[in-house]
Formats: C-alpha cells, structure tokens, sequence
C-alpha cells in the first residue's frame, strides 16, 4: 500500500522573516535555498557524501544504534563565520527528557566541509532572517550533520519526542532520503492548539523554526529496500551563548 504524503508550501527566500514572525517557521525549495545561500544546488550537493562517513551516535538511551552523527560549533557576527575550539553538546532535561542533562562529546566535522565557500555562506544567510527578526547581534551556530538508518528496521530522527531545543532559531536541511518511508516532519505551537505536518522529500529544502513559538518532532522511518537512510543538517542558532551545564553555586551544594 503506498501511503501519501503531504508536501510542504513553499515559501520565496525574501519571506522567510514575516514567515518566522507570523507563523513561527517558514519552508523553502532546494532551489529556493540556493538563491538564499547564493550559491549553485552543485555547491550544495558536493557536501552529501560527508554524510557516508558520520561515526555512529554512542549515547543513545534507547539502545538503538540507527543514528550516526557529527557535531561542531560556530559564532556568526556580521560578515564571519568562526569555528570555535571543539566542545560538547549540551541540553538541559527541560528541552530534551531522554537525552538532556548530559554532556555528549561527537566527533568533529570533517574539515574539508567546513572549508567549502558555501558553507559559510548557508551560515550567513540564515543569521541575517534570525537578525532581521531578533535583531543584529552574533549567533551561536550548532551544527549537526544526522544519518538515520533502517538496517535494523525502524529508525527514529527525534527519539525525544516533540520537543524545542533550548535556542532560538532551529534549520533544519534534508540532505538525502533513500528507500524509507515516514520522517514526517510535525509543528506545533508551543502555546497554542495549531499545528501542520508535511514530509521534507527534495534533498535542500529548508525548515527554519522559531524554537521559542513551536515544537516539533520527526516521525520514525521505515525501510522501504535495502540500505534506507535519511540525512539531515540542523543548525540551532541562539544568542547570547551556547546552552552550558548550569554549575551549583558553593552554598546551594550539588543536591
């Protein structure tokens, strides 16, 4: 039986910020994202096979082993793009019950991605709309690059649940999606009854989220042959700082 799937509307670049402002996210195409970035879909897609090469995600709680993963911070200010010294990833249990509250140590990006011109320039554009709608200031970029696999059956993208992250602006990029099924994406206002569901299928497209006005969440996915896969980058852009460990003051003690 194949089951339909719902696409995404899609938006011109020059509406992401209202989008933001009025919806709390905003969807562009492929072709939408390189006019966005100013780059080629070729600049793009010469970044993929990165994502043959991820190390498997050791701290899953659940006991999967579908999820591989590399992790490097960046601050964005102005016109640059900086790369910090490698550190962890860190959510508290607020934003993420299975998984916050540890400090989760991924391998570094490869640095050959993080040296393609476009990269930076993705960087760039998508913290010019977060400016735009928080106002100018320097933005503290997490990347994540995810393989999801289906080797051993069903494989979870947010295994968390629905969830926000803890930051202000979420990206969220489909790389490349190979015989699965599922990996709906869903949003939902965080203060509110709304929400919408869709399935990112084109490898490009972009979901940028207003983590302070929606939750969102991927459904699992199912193989459909051998070798399924889902591949994503996400991009969680917060001001201010990078989420840290909170550390007990010397008189309230470590409970």
């Amino acid at each position: 039986m194949t089951i339909a799937t719902l696409s995404p509307a899609f938006i011109r670049p020059q509406q992401l910020a209202v989008a933001l402002e009025t919806q709390g996210y905003g969807v562009l195409s492929p072709l939408g994202l390189a006019e966005f970035a100013g780059s080629a879909l070729s600049e793009l897609n010469a970044l993929r096979t990165d994502w043959d090469h991820l190390p498997l995600d050791n701290f899953l709680r659940d006991g999967g082993s579908y999820r591989h993963r590399r992790h490097s911070c960046f601050v964005v200010e102005q016109n640059s793009v900086a790369q910090t010294p490698h550190r962890a990833h860190y959510q508290p249990l607020e934003y993420n019950a299975l998984h916050g509250g540890m400090r989760r140590l991924f391998a570094p990006m490869a640095a050959h991605t993080v040296a393609q011109p476009v990269w930076a320039k993705l960087l760039l554009a998508i913290a010019r709309v977060c400016s735009s709608v928080k106002g100018e200031q320097p933005w503290y970029v997490e990347a994540h690059q995810f393989r999801i696999d289906t080797r051993n059956g069903i494989g979870r993208p947010t295994p968390e649940g629905a969830h926000r992250d803890g930051v202000d602006f979420v990206a969220i990029l489909l790389v490349a999606r190979e015989n699965v099924s599922g990996g709906e994406s869903r949003i939902f206002e965080a203060e509110g009854p709304h929400g919408q569901r869709f399935t990112l299928s084109e490898p490009w497209t972009l979901l940028l989220l207003d983590d302070e006005r929606v939750i969102h969440e991927s459904t699992p996915i199912q193989p459909t042959a051998a070798g399924g896969h889902r591949d994503t980058l996400v991009l969680t852009f917060r001001a201010g700082g990078f989420l840290e460990q909170a550390i007990p003051s010397p008189l309230q003690g470590e409970g």
